[in-house]
């Protein structure tokens, strides 16, 4: 991976990450568009930008973490369907979603179900 790659795919994170699109799905296409083969050294890259954004929310927003319990009681208990399905399902999963058209024709249907939802 060069610098302006790394650069290019550090803008797609910072840009989508807080937005209702998946930032994962646009820098999947990013990778694509710019010619690059996946390969561990650029999944953990991509895995620490996107962990460096979800620091930004923590640090951000400390004091409400603690606030109240409740709140990750039912987080666990939602996640835990979608923990046991997707880890039954993962390398079906994890070939089907590196596909750049695949993630291409679901972003584009995802933007679509969002504008019919706004109307």
């Amino acid at each position: 991976m060069t610098w302006f790659q790394a650069l290019i795919l550090s803008i797609v994170e910072g840009l989508t990450e807080f937005l209702p699109v998946s930032s994962t799905g646009h820098m999947i296409l990013m990778e694509g568009i710019l010619g690059m083969k996946s390969n561990d050294f650029i999944q953990a890259f991509i895995i620490n930008i996107q962990f460096g954004a979800i620091l930004s929310v923590v640090v951000l927003y400390w004091k409400r973490f603690f606030q109240t319990f409740s709140f990750y009681y039912k987080l666990f208990v939602a996640f835990l369907p979608a923990a046991i399905i997707g880890l039954s399902l993962i390398h079906y999963i994890d070939e089907l979603l590196q596909s750049v058209y695949v993630v291409a024709v679901m972003l584009i249907l995802g933007g679509v179900v969002l504008v019919f939802v706004d109307k």
